[in-house]
C-alpha cells in the first residue's frame, strides 16, 4: 500500500526513512543513516512506523553523532530478542491471514465494517498502556491495545484486504485536560476519504451488558471528527464527504422529530435498543429536551421507562426501554478512552446547557 507519510517528506528525510526501514527489517543492531536534527529524526522514525505498522518489534532508538559527519549511527531498541521477534512475525502473519480470509470477497465498505467490528468485538482498551499495546501485537496477539495499537491493527488488516488506509494523529491539549495524543484512521472508500475511529466506537460499546457495536465514528468528515478530536499534527487527506456516515447509510440519521418518535415507539414495543443520529440542526438543550419528551412519550404508551445516553459532540442518542420501575435518566457519554470521566446521570429536568457544561459540571 502507499507509504503516505514517506511521500510527504523531503529527500533527506526519505533517505533516513529508507535506511531505518531497511535496518529494522533486517534486525540490525546499529546502522548508518543520514544525519537529521533530533525532532526531525523522531518524526521520521514515528511516521515510518505509521506507514509500516507491521513492524511491531521496534519501539524506540538511540543514536551516536560525530561532529561534522553527514551521517549518524542509529541504534534501534527492540521489544523482544531476535529469536522472539521471528516467532512473533510468523504468528502475526498467520493471524492476519486468518482474520482477513472471510472478508476477501466483500466490497470496500463491507471490508471496512468487518475490520471495525472485529476491533469492537474483540479488543479491550489497555488502561495500563503496556509497551506492546502501542503495536499490532497488542490488539492482534493479546486482545488489548491503546489507540495507537488499534489504529495500526486497523491499517494492517485493511492493507491486507486492499483497502487504502492511513493512520491519523492529533496532538494533546492540556488546557482541555487532554494529556495524550490520539490516533485513528482515514480510509478511502469508493475514491472518497473518511475518518474512522474504531477506538472511540470500541469505548462506547464496551460499557453495555448487551455489548452492541457503535458506529458513531464510522466514516465521518472533517467537520464531524474535529468536534471532539484535536487538530492533526501530521499531514492527512481532506475528508469532505458526509453522505456515507454509517447512521445516514442505515437511515438512522433523523432530521424530523416525528421520525424520532416513530422509531422510539417501535423500540419500546419490540424491546429493542435504538441508536440514532440527529442532524435536524444543532443539538441544543432546547432541541434535546423536545427529543427526550418524544422518547418519554413513546415509552409511556408502552408502559416502559427510557434510559437515554448521548454522545453529545456527534449528536448520537442511544435509547433503551425497560420495564423496571426506575427513574428516567440521561447519560452523557465520553468516547475518549484516555481521558474518560465518570459518566453523569442527569435528570430530564436538569439538562446541561451544552456539551461543555455537561463535561465541566460532572468531572470528578
Amino acid at each position: 500500500m502507499e507509504q503516505y507519510y514517506y511521500n510527504h517528506m523531503n529527500k533527506a528525510q526519505q533517505a533516513a526513512y529508507h535506511s531505518i526501514l531497511s535496518g529494522v527489517k533486517n534486525l540490525a543492531d546499529e546502522f548508518q543513516i543520514p544525519a537529521l536534527e533530533g525532532e526531525e529524526l523522531y518524526n521520521v522514525f514515528f511516521q515510518m512506523r505509521l506507514d509500516h505498522p507491521e513492524i511491531f518489534w521496534v519501539s524506540s532508538y538511540k543514536y551516536r553523532y560525530y561532529k561534522d559527519s553527514p551521517n549518524l549511527i542509529f541504534i534501534p531498541e527492540y521489544l523482544f530478542d531476535k529469536k522472539k521477534i521471528c516467532e512473533h512475525q510468523k504468528a502475526m502473519t498467520a493471524r492476519v491471514e486468518k482474520l482477513i480470509r472471510p472478508a476477501q470477497k466483500l466490497s470496500e465498505w463491507e471490508k471496512e465494517k468487518y475490520v471495525h467490528d472485529f476491533i469492537c468485538e474483540n479488543i479491550r482498551y489497555d488502561k495500563l498502556k503496556k509497551s506492546y499495546s502501542h503495536e499490532i501485537i497488542g490488539p492482534l496477539g493479546q486482545g488489548v491495545g491503546v489507540c495507537e495499537g488499534i489504529a495500526k491493527a486497523v491499517k494492517v488488516l485493511l492493507d491486507a484486504l486492499g483497502v487504502w488506509c492511513v493512520i491519523a494523529i492529533c496532538g494533546n491539549n492540556p488546557e482541555k485536560g487532554i494529556k495524550y495524543r490520539h490516533t485513528w484512521n482515514i480510509v478511502k472508500i469508493g475514491g472518497t476519504y473518511y475518518h474512522l475511529d474504531a477506538t472511540f466506537d470500541n469505548t462506547l460499546g464496551k460499557d453495555r451488558e448487551t455489548s452492541e457495536i457503535r458506529y458513531d465514528y464510522f466514516n465521518l468528515d472533517d467537520s464531524q471528527i474535529f468536534r471532539d478530536h484535536e487538530p492533526l499534527i501530521a499531514p492527512a487527506p481532506h475528508c469532505g464527504d458526509h453522505e456515507h456516515f454509517y447512521y445516514k447509510e442505515k437511515k438512522l440519521s433523523f432530521t424530523k422529530k416525528e421520525d424520532v418518535y416513530k422509531r422510539s415507539l417501535q423500540a419500546a414495543k419490540k424491546g429493542r435498543i435504538l441508536i440514532f443520529h440527529w442532524r435536524g440542526g444543532y443539538l441544543t438543550k432546547e432541541v434535546l429536551k423536545e427529543l427526550l419528551e418524544l422518547i418519554r412519550k413513546a415509552g409511556d404508551e408502552k408502559d416502559k421507562t427510557a434510559m437515554v445516553s448521548i454522545n453529545w459532540p456527534q449528536a448520537v442518542i442511544r435509547v433503551q426501554y425497560t420495564d423496571m420501575q426506575v427513574q428516567e435518566s440521561v447519560t452523557i457519554e465520553e468516547a475518549n478512552e484516555e481521558e474518560q470521566y465518570d459518566k453523569a446521570i442527569i435528570l430530564f429536568e436538569g439538562l446541561p446547557r451544552d456539551y461543555e457544561d455537561a463535561r465541566n459540571n460532572f468531572r470528578e
